[in-house]
């Protein structure tokens, strides 16, 4: 997939944009092509936040602010926005969309990556429908994220005491961990932008879309 993505960025994208979320895993980008990075935290700060990665080499953000909200990035400003593997821990992906498409200018670029629950450790989880999404655009997810964090409890960590999940989500919940708040298969997350474009007033379009293996690329492009 890294080759599929290197490929499509290549295709796709040029100027100057940002990546959200790079971790351990930045986007590479075509020569003359530029990014800041953007997470929630500093790079000491998200090796806590992820144990799992203690070990893995993270990209320092230029730019440490809520990558669902980008207070600090103008309306307009950008070519493109890289998200990749971050919608599905997003309490309103609406919300965040509708945000990105905002920072973006016209004809500019969201590149976006979200993993096939078919094929990792969302497979038990239930698909996420888009009335739920609808909801949680009202109130910012507030009124799903005991329920989320309490499935993540269940059916990822596969804690089946009832207590044990509870105490498990409550932990989760107070540490700040971004769990998977969504979950998509090919079929629904293309079923899901599909509605979304509708939703948001028609102000993006798909250019490319690959469900393959554990992983789904969808390449929108703001309307001009």
């Amino acid at each position: 997939m890294a080759q599929v993505r290197a490929a499509l960025a290549t295709r796709f994208l040029s100027g100057h944009g940002i990546e959200i979320g790079a971790l351990d895993c930045p986007l590479p980008l075509p020569p003359g092509v530029s990014a800041r990075y953007v997470d929630r935290a500093s790079v000491t700060e998200l090796h806590r936040l992820y144990p799992e990665l203690a070990e893995s080499k993270l990209v320092e953000p230029d730019l440490i602010e809520d990558g669902e909200r980008l207070p600090g990035v103008a309306s307009g400003s950008l070519d493109f926005i890289v998200a990749n593997h971050m919608l599905e821990h997003c309490e309103n992906p609406l919300g965040t969309m509708r945000t990105h498409l905002d920072r973006v200018r016209p004809g500019g670029v969201l590149f976006y990556a979200v993993p096939n629950k078919r094929h990792c450790f969302d497979v038990q989880r239930p698909l996420t429908e888009f009335a739920h999404l609808r909801a949680d655009d009202l109130d910012g997810g507030v009124a799903s994220r005991w329920n989320h964090y309490l499935e993540w409890a269940r059916l990822v960590n596969a804690i089946t005491d009832p207590s044990a999940a509870e105490r498990n989500a409550w932990e989760n919940l107070h540490n700040g961990y971004s769990i998977h708040f969504h979950v998509w298969d090919g079929r629904t997350f293309r079923q899901f932008l599909n509605s979304a474009r509708d939703y948001l007033q028609r102000t993006f379009a798909v250019r490319h879309f690959r469900a393959s293996g554990s992983e789904i690329i969808a390449i929108l492009q703001r309307e001009v």
